[in-house]
């Protein structure tokens, strides 16, 4: 969490990659007069899911494809319904792979790209919701306040009592706090301050009256950065509502509860929209799906209710986008030939598997022969290996064919070593 950007091994250069985007719409915007933090997130949002339309397309696809085959693999796994044994599992396995290939679709594709788009999400979110890291004119935003606020209260006792400073209490202890690091104490601070609602503002002023003129050009630039459609997006919709109920603004509650409905509609509206699979399907991932599409808006409500609101214009943001996407790629896919593309993938694979014929047949030459001189005769005919005695031989004929007419339990080791006894005697008479 702290300001010095996240270092995580995957998110840690996702989210610097992605801050230098942001940082660079930030600075295309102060240009032309219009530096605000919301109107960056929304334009970045719009720039990630437009980079990310090919994936979305691609999985579009899969799903598409999916409810296609489903039946298929439904008749399957009816075929081999209460059949538990490994042979049976494998076969059913077996044909359920051949669904997949006659369709050209890989099981793990739609996994797959969900892996992909995770990191840049999860990147995007960690740059939002920690701005001054990745953005120096925002940083820049609380100096000189910051070092003033270090020279009264050098460990952060009062900014501690802040509830803005609870997630951060780690940093409060680390050795390079402790030990007066100055960067990573401006960046503790900052990190801090960058919670504020209006209210703690207030209360610093109040506490620290001869810095009131500092705390008063930060929050005048931070305005200025954070005013968004008349609200301040680094206020909680919470903390909003807390002010209007105390400062009897009860117009505000309405505004305050605005984000999260609009969260909450917006995830609904987006989960409507994207294709599923078969609705009568009871597998464990179809159900597991549908409880998703109910708790995912009743997620978004609540988390957009008790984060910055900048966090929910990115929410809604991105549903949005997602929804305008989704109905594009659903007119897109309609129009695509299914049958036409399962012919193309069937001719595909008959080309693949034609092009390594030759290839599984001399490596299924060489393991034929390699069997062969490991076979029972092979110590015969193969010049290096030790010849057994006559009484030895007699030895293992004779329990060979003890065991010949002995019976094993069907898919034992001893059943199977049996069947290639009487599969190699076949061969020899």
């Amino acid at each position: 969490m702290v300001l010095t950007q996240n270092s995580g091994a995957i998110l840690g250069p996702v989210a610097r990659f992605l801050g230098m985007v942001m940082n660079g719409i930030f600075y295309v915007l102060n240009q032309i007069g219009i530096p605000n933090t919301g109107l960056a997130i929304i334009i970045m949002t719009i720039l990630i899911y437009m980079a990310l339309l090919p994936l979305t397309i691609r999985q579009q696809k899969f799903s598409k494809l999916s409810r296609k085959m489903q039946p298929e693999i439904n008749k399957i796994q009816k075929k081999y319904a209460g059949r538990r044994d490994q042979t049976s599992q494998m076969r059913m396995n077996e044909e359920i792979q051949a669904v997949y290939k006659k369709y050209g679709v890989n099981a793990t594709g739609s996994c797959i790209q969900l892996l992909i788009q995770m990191p840049i999400l999860l990147g995007m979110y960690r740059v939002f919701y920690n701005i001054p890291a990745y953005v120096p004119m925002v940083k820049e935003a609380f100096f000189p306040l910051v070092d003033n606020l270090i020279k009264v209260d050098p460990a952060g006792e009062y900014l501690q009592t802040f509830s803005a400073a609870n997630q951060f209490a780690r940093q409060f202890e680390n050795e390079s706090f402790t030990t007066g690091v100055t960067t990573y104490v401006q960046n503790t601070f900052i990190d801090v301050l960058n919670k504020f609602s209006t209210a703690d503002w207030g209360t610093l002023g109040e506490h620290f009256s001869n810095l009131q003129s500092d705390i008063s050009n930060t929050v005048s630039k931070l305005s200025q950065y954070n005013s968004f459609l008349g609200l301040n997006i680094s206020n909680s919709p919470s903390s909003m509502l807390q002010s209007a109920m105390s400062s009897g603004k009860y117009y505000m509650i309405i505004i305050a509860l605005l984000i999260p409905f609009l969260a909450a509609f917006t995830q609904w509206l987006n989960v409507k929209l994207m294709p599923t699979g078969n609705e009568n399907s009871k597998d464990q991932a179809s159900t597991m799906m549908k409880s998703m599409n109910i708790y995912m808006p009743i997620m978004s409500a609540v988390f957009c209710f008790t984060l910055p609101s900048g966090m929910g214009i990115y929410w809604i943001a991105g549903a949005v986008i997602r929804s305008v996407q989704q109905v594009l790629i659903n007119k897109h896919i309609d129009k695509m030939d299914i049958d036409a593309m399962v012919e193309k993938n069937v001719e595909k694979n008959k080309a693949k598997e034609e092009k390594s014929a030759p290839r599984r047949s001399n490596s299924a030459g060489s393991i034929s022969t390699s069997a062969g001189m490991r076979g029972r005769g092979s110590v015969r005919n193969d010049k290096y290996a030790t010849k057994l005695s006559q009484e030895k031989e007699d030895q293992v004929a004779a329990m060979r064919e003890s065991r010949r007419n002995m019976n094993f339990k069907p898919d034992s080791l001893s059943a199977r070593v049996k069947l290639v006894d009487d599969y190699n005697d076949s061969g020899k008479r």
